[in-house]
């Protein structure tokens, strides 16, 4: 057999982080790390190719090449993975579809051949034998979850790792808690599932061997799902690993705000190279909480929380959302001055969707509440469902709140007011590299003279060279960032 495999492209979003990948010379954030699991997954005599539509065009010549068409891809990337199974049906070719966004919704594309759905290690298997026997059914499902332990190492041999800026890497799947706009465990699971410590030692030295280094994003949803192996095994061997290859990565990952509760197990992040986390603090309201059932988020100074993460030597990225049943009017007002206190440079904030999978979803259902497909896009200002707040009201307050992390002033002085006090301690990330050199130079003409926010990226950029020189080049990463933040809500402003 000859399998392409396909991975849509990603609309301009908030992680797409087109913007400011010009200034690293990087084509794609993140590698697919699904279709290359998959092509793990796959018998070892079969050729295979993988087209990144991120990094490069699909040619037709590819297309007329393959016996299948293998197609991964998440909500965001809906429109292109249309196109693609559209082109490719086109010239009479089969396609094979997977991942969240054909599990989510794998009625709405009738036209794919055979819809693998949920876990791959589980129902690929099941379609590849039926397939050696000429006995292909159209859907694979199970509600059975993975033992990941068995899961292959991706084959990372498919792409050139130079065309991202981070590499990616999975330890664990499933998250104990039970958020009601969030469809994890629907898809995953409440259990975390976990790799053996040796797995990901195994895929590390593999993408190191291949000439990885650099960031590398530990892709598991709630990352400290199962604190207790992650402090006595893998974190430990981490370390160790690092600290015998000369701390070639820079880790970053999702977590639970109850990260903060466990200086332990922080120091031990730092120690293992982890300098950045993404934490969902969705919303300040104490109600609104209570409506969407996050419970880790209760009964805390989210504030001081945060304040404890950063203090460990950890940049904080957070997930915010307006539109909850009982967000009050000043609830815009209540986001703007909790990020800009809270230090929060990368500040995820989007209405509130409810995915198909989602407890959310069906409650609203029931209400007549829903409106149509969630985008999967959560910046760009949409919503699948009918709020209690007035529509015009939420978006109007939306907008009010992007103006107010994202224009320039306070953009900046957000950063300034985080770099003040931070102390990171993985060493990487302060480190004057050739990339982030050309980084500078490129945001010195991008950024310092062209752009409109150029006087406070002039005024950051002398402050922390001379009050703060050892976090200088954060201070220019952040301003790259806050270039492209401001460009994905263009639309907004």
């Amino acid at each position: 057999m000859k399998i392409l495999l396909v991975y849509p492209e990603y609309p301009d979003t908030f992680w797409s982080f087109k913007h400011a990948l010009k200034f690293v010379s990087k084509k794609a954030s993140f590698p697919p790390l699904g279709l290359l699991t998959v092509s793990a997954l796959l018998p070892i005599h079969w050729e295979r190719k993988l087209i990144d539509l991120n990094t490069k065009g699909l040619k037709e010549r590819d297309i007329l090449w393959a016996d299948y068409i293998f197609i991964s891809a998440m909500g965001a990337q809906y429109n292109s993975a249309v196109e693609v199974i559209e082109r490719c049906k086109s010239l009479g070719k089969k396609v094979v579809a997977g991942g969240p966004l054909f599990t989510e919704d794998f009625e709405k594309f009738e036209t794919v051949d055979h819809l693998v759905l949920n876990e791959a290690e589980i129902t690929l298997p099941l379609f590849l034998k039926d397939l050696d026997n000429k006995i292909t059914k159209r859907i694979y499902q199970t509600t059975q979850f993975a033992d990941i332990k068995a899961s292959p190492t991706p084959d990372y041999s498919l792409i050139n790792l130079a065309n991202y800026s981070s590499k990616s890497i999975q330890y664990s799947r499933g998250c104990p808690y039970n958020c009601e706009f969030c469809d994890i465990t629907a898809l995953l699971g409440h259990k975390s599932r976990i790799k053996s410590t040796q797995q990901v030692l195994n895929e590390l030295q593999n993408i190191y061997n291949l000439g990885g280094y650099g960031n590398l994003f530990f892709v598991d949803d709630n990352f400290i799902g199962n604190k207790h192996i992650l402090k006595t095994e893998l974190l430990p061997a981490l370390i160790n690993w690092m600290q015998a290859h000369d701390n070639p990565f820079t880790f970053s990952t999702e977590a639970s705000i109850n990260l903060a509760d466990d200086s332990g197990l922080m120091k031990l992040m730092t120690q293992a190279g982890f300098a950045t986390v993404f934490i969902g603090i969705e919303t300040p309201q104490k109600t609104s909480l209570e409506e969407c059932n996050k419970v880790q988020n209760k009964n805390r100074n989210l504030i001081d929380s945060v304040k404890k993460v950063q203090r460990a030597g950890i940049e904080v990225q957070g997930g915010f959302i307006v539109g909850f049943d009982n967000d009050s009017p000043n609830i815009f007002k209540q986001q703007i001055e909790f990020i800009q206190e809270s230090g929060i440079i990368s500040a995820m904030i989007g209405l509130l969707n409810a995915p198909t999978k989602s407890k959310l979803y069906q409650r609203l259902k029931s209400e007549g509440r829903i409106l149509s497909k969630m985008s999967g896009d959560n910046t760009d200002s949409s919503t699948n469902i009918i709020p209690k707040m007035n529509m015009a009201e939420l978006k109007s307050g939306y907008q009010e709140v992007i103006r107010g992390i994202y224009s320039g002033k306070p953009f900046y002085e957000r950063v300034r007011h985080f770099l003040k006090d931070f102390e990171p301690q993985v060493k990487n990330k302060t480190k004057l590299t050739f990339n982030k050199s050309m980084a500078l130079i490129k945001s010195i003409f991008i950024i310092g003279i062209f752009d409109n926010n150029r006087k406070y990226y002039w005024r950051l950029f002398f402050w922390s060279l001379f009050k703060r020189p050892r976090i200088f080049p954060l201070a220019i990463t952040y301003s790259i960032y806050g270039y492209h933040f401001k460009r994905v809500f263009r639309k907004i402003y």
